[in-house]
């Protein structure tokens, strides 16, 4: 494939691919073996942008949490590799370092540190904003951690308008380290997660988005169909959207721009998403090699003014039948 240039993301001095590759997989559905092939073969594409976040996976039975970062830092060391890759993760969501006060963040980023085996992380969210912590005392923490070098530039995630507009006034005021980031849930069947309040402040304030549930937990691959049972852990999640006249009529519209520019129906997903206001880079995981190319190719992919239309239309579809 023809590599793209990065893409610079917001006003930091971060160059990223714009694919971001999405680590929650990795010591989940894909073992340490698979996460080092799927890593292999995104960085041999030209991506240089790993996405995790100290909970990962947590949720698994056996698991504390962590489990990603550490496969990615094995990954890290074994190759070589660090400064030619982009890392980032969050704090906030581990079981043993939960919120956002700001003893929870220094230990939480030691501890990821730790696990990534590098000395600093190059892209620091908050997963999960915590409003029982000032967002002066969160600030001023992730602060402290860009002074002493272990964090390059710091992110939000999961956080309101109106804690994010807080946050960049009080970074302003103070001359203290400003987000220059945001993750929000952002897909074809998920508009309002972002759009609107949220995204006209991330706007305003020059802020990169980085879209998780890019491809809707897999439904925006277009394997989910009327009838079609798929065996994934993620399947309860996607398959919801083909109850919608919503998610009907998005794969609709994927379908057939897939088909007219000889392309995936997820790499027309993530192409969609990546022509939107603010968006730097849409977030995918990928279990196996083979779920790759079809993420990779949304360097390349560039939707006519007509194709974009499409599917805005047909996304915004179930929005017009509840207001009437």
């Amino acid at each position: 494939m023809t590599s793209l240039p990065l893409r610079k993301l917001g006003p930091s001095g971060l160059q990223v691919f714009p694919l971001a590759l999405g680590g929650n997989v990795f010591g989940w559905t894909a073992d340490e073996a698979q996460s080092f092939a799927v890593l292999d073969a995104y960085a041999a594409a030209g991506g240089n942008f790993i996405d995790t976040a100290d909970s990962y996976s947590a949720w698994v039975t056996g698991n504390e949490g962590g489990e990603s970062e550490t496969i990615i830092g094995k990954w890290l060391a074994a190759r070589g590799n660090r400064s030619d890759v982009v890392v980032a993760t969050k704090v906030g969501a581990h079981p043993a370092y939960k919120g956002l006060s700001a003893t929870t963040i220094k230990a939480a980023a030691e501890e990821s540190l730790r696990r990534l085996g590098t000395d600093h992380i190059d892209l620091y969210y908050t997963h999960f904003d915590d409003e029982t912590v000032p967002v002066e005392e969160i600030i001023t923490a992730l602060d402290q951690l860009v002074k002493d070098g272990k964090v390059r530039e710091i992110a939000a995630s999961n956080i309101s308008p109106e804690r994010l507009r807080a946050s960049l006034d009080f970074s302003e005021s103070e001359g203290l380290a400003r987000y220059v980031a945001l993750q929000p849930h952002y897909n074809l069947v998920s508009r309002d997660t972002y759009e609107g309040e949220l995204q006209d402040t991330a706007a305003g304030a020059g802020l990169a988005a980085v879209p998780y549930f890019a491809l809707a937990s897999g439904f925006l691959t277009g394997k989910y169909r009327p009838g079609t049972a798929v065996e994934s852990a993620r399947a309860g999640n996607a398959g919801k959207h083909l109850e919608s006249a919503r998610g009907r009529k998005v794969l609709a519209a994927l379908d057939k721009v897939a088909q007219e520019r000889d392309a995936e129906i997820a790499t027309v997903a993530l192409a969609w998403l990546a022509s939107r206001p603010t968006v730097a880079a849409p977030l995918a995981s990928a279990r196996t090699v083979e779920q790759l190319p079809a993420l990779l190719a949304v360097a390349d992919l560039r939707l006519t003014d007509q194709e974009l239309t499409e599917l805005t239309e047909a996304s915004a579809a179930e929005l017009a039948e509840v207001s009437a």
